[in-house]
């Protein structure tokens, strides 16, 4: 039996009819057409799905949509502002960050956070806060090159 309940994405809200079990990130793809949340795994692995619930990093895969009622959720869509990309997304750009792109919403969002927390990370800080994102593309310094020119600007 779906509920109908209210989320709150890129400050906007939201009126979608859900199962009970239904995961915030089938429910941001699937009813809200909000594509850039990957999902690479069911299982919390890999990161893709990584979007912010009340600014904070969260697996979009092992939440339930119904548990996200009632908080602010941020996507990749909605770290642009005003038409001009977020500094992390720019850095993304500029330092090759990214190869085939899959992992790269998950990636900027888990960055994101730690920008929020630790605006001058050290590389070994950056590493440590992507160990639950994976890349199988780029081996991980220009990720790591990206973070640190996104926090420097």
């Amino acid at each position: 039996m779906k509920r109908s309940i209210t989320l709150k994405v890129n400050g906007t809200d939201h009126r979608v009819d859900v199962e009970p079990r239904a995961l915030l990130a089938h429910v941001l793809r699937d009813d809200l057409n909000l594509t850039g949340t990957h999902v690479g795994c069911d299982t919390s692995q890999c990161g893709a799905c990584t979007v912010h619930v009340d600014g904070r990093a969260v697996k979009s895969c092992t939440m339930l949509a119904v548990q996200a009622e009632g908080h602010a959720i941020t996507t990749i869509e909605g770290m642009a502002q005003g038409g001009a990309l977020h500094p992390l997304q720019n850095a993304f750009w500029e330092k090759h960050g990214l190869q085939c792109g899959f992992c790269t919403p998950g990636m900027i969002m888990t960055a994101a956070d730690l920008l929020a927390s630790n605006p001058k990370p050290s590389d070994e800080e950056i590493r440590h806060a992507l160990e639950g994102n994976l890349c199988r593309c780029t081996g991980y310094q220009n990720i790591v090159a990206a973070v640190k020119a996104a926090s420097n600007a």
